[in-house]
């Protein structure tokens, strides 16, 4: 455990780390599938821990959008590896399960579960209406790029008939939709930045012993990161989750065929949510800080 972390309570979970280098020595000495699948799982959660809290505190110095797009673009590190590894061992099935699963878990599982942890604490919670409205409007957008070719292939473009239709079909959508998110971060960074400014937290809050927003926001900045430790942190954390994600990926399927699940359920269920740990456990605990803006920002923009 390094010494330049201060663990609370909170930060009690970075003792799992343990089981990274745990993880690493089982996948060489070729232990079960099943006991490396779970000790790889248990890894990631205290790395996905250390992304958030590294996000969050480079959120201090950049803003919650900033901050909304270094934790969906680190977090989502995870499901990329995965993704990749995946469709190099033709698991494409798999690959299909677990972006919908990542979609339907980040949008209403994590927004849900955030939106309930911080009304626990918060009478009222404030987010940027703009902001819902661009991550609503983008996120049909994706919905349309999914559907499209899937309904193509299964009316006028049969792909036993026309595979190469429908290929470069998928293949221009693929390529629209990369634009399009290119074109929204220009439109929330730079020409229309203004309309994304973080609202006021609440004032009070309920029950539990809440303290007022001023205070909350006294402790933020009570042992508060530097950039530089920030990055580091969180590189770190990147690197970690990089290297249990392929020992995970790599125990995933014998997994589930040993337990009898099949590759929609180990998709959509267990990749798509061990796959997005890091979004999750940052996007909840920001909501119960009253950060409603920079939680909901992750759950949406990793949707997205």
């Amino acid at each position: 455990m390094p010494s330049f972390i201060k663990l609370s309570k909170s930060a009690a979970v970075y003792f799992l780390l343990v089981f990274a280098p745990i993880a690493v020595v089982l996948e060489f000495a070729h232990a079960n599938h099943i006991i490396l699948f779970v000790i790889a799982a248990t890894a990631l959660i205290p790395l996905a821990k250390l992304i958030g809290d590294s996000t969050e505190h480079l959120a201090t110095h950049y803003g919650p959008t900033v901050g909304s797009l270094l934790n969906v673009t680190f977090g989502n590190a995870a499901e990329i590896i995965i993704a990749i590894v995946a469709i190099s061992a033709g698991l494409l099935d798999l690959v299909k399960a677990s972006i919908t699963g990542a979609i339907i878990g980040n949008i209403l599982l994590i927004f849900g579960m955030s939106v309930v942890a911080g009304g626990f604490r918060f009478n009222e919670q404030k987010f940027s209406r703009e902001n819902i409205g661009f991550q609503s409007s983008m996120l049909f957008l994706a919905i349309i790029g999914l559907a499209v070719p899937t309904i193509m292939a299964y009316t006028v473009l049969p792909p036993s008939e026309h595979p190469g239709e429908i290929q470069l079909l998928s293949d221009s959508l693929a390529i629209i939709l990369i634009i399009v998110y290119i074109l929204g971060i220009i439109f929330t960074f730079f020409t229309h930045k203004h309309l994304f400014v973080q609202p006021e937290e609440p004032a009070t809050a309920a029950g539990n012993g809440a303290q007022p927003a001023a205070a909350a926001h006294d402790d933020d900045h009570h042992g508060h990161w530097s950039k530089k430790k920030s990055f580091i942190l969180l590189a770190a954390s990147m690197a970690g989750v990089i290297v249990v994600s392929e020992i995970l990926v790599g125990s995933v399927e014998a997994t589930g065929e040993e337990l009898g699940f099949g590759e929609l359920f180990v998709g959509a269920i267990i990749v798509g949510i061990v796959g997005n740990a890091a979004e999750h456990s940052s996007a909840i605990l920001l909501a119960r800080k009253g950060k409603m803006e920079l939680s909901i920002g992750i759950a949406a923009g990793s949707g997205t």
